[in-house]
């Protein structure tokens, strides 16, 4: 049953790109969380997963210099999340930077959720989940969520130095519906412009 179990994760896991970030939860309808846990300690041992932090796993990709690559924080914030049954998104400040609304760079990576907050390090990469209230998860994990969080995170000072037309010919048209789909439940000073980005 144990080696049967360890096969079938095995499969899943090589199924995915290497890089990728799981959690036991993914695995459950596998087999009993006692099997999965040793199947994905057997697989540690032999080096074919890595092990990045309590509940939290790595296909790891390799470099034929370097050795192996750290997994990319947004992957890591997402395994974190999805370990408690919560979403993630980015922060506003990321978001605002993605999109081009900010020249800052977040020096931290900092990840939102409506789960609990947790930090884990790898290497030297610091991955942070910070709890905010459901209110500021609005679209969480989509581009659509993306630009509600860029808009949100400049406030109302900020919003005429947003370059409304510009970012709209960006957007593809399905983003720019689900903006508009999303908007009303952002912020009411916020909808304007968000009404103007999406049209």
């Amino acid at each position: 049953m144990a080696t049967s179990t360890t096969n079938a994760i095995l499969k899943r896991i090589r199924a995915k790109h290497r890089g990728s970030v799981f959690t036991p939860r993914e695995f459950a309808h596998l087999g009993t969380r006692a099997a999965v846990d040793q199947a994905l300690s057997r697989l540690q041992r032999s080096g074919q997963i890595r092990h990045l932090a309590q509940g939290v796993y790595e296909f790891p990709k390799m470099h034929p210099q370097i050795g192996v690559l750290s997994p990319s924080a947004e992957a890591v914030a997402k395994a974190m999340a999805e370990r408690t049954g919560s979403r993630m998104t980015v922060s506003g400040a990321k978001a605002a930077n993605l999109l081009g609304l900010s020249n800052q760079v977040p020096m931290q990576n900092v990840f939102w959720t409506e789960g609990p907050s947790r930090t884990i390090r790898i290497g030297n990469q610091t991955v942070a989940l910070k709890h905010v209230a459901p209110s500021k998860m609005i679209g969480a994990g989509t581009e659509a969520g993306i630009v509600i969080q860029a808009v949100r995170s400049l406030g109302r000072k900020g919003v005429p130095e947003i370059p409304v037309q510009a970012l709209a010919k960006r957007l593809p048209r399905p983003v720019k519906r689900a903006v508009k789909r999303l908007a009303r439940a952002a912020p009411a000073w916020s909808q304007p412009v968000l009404n103007e980005i999406s049209a």
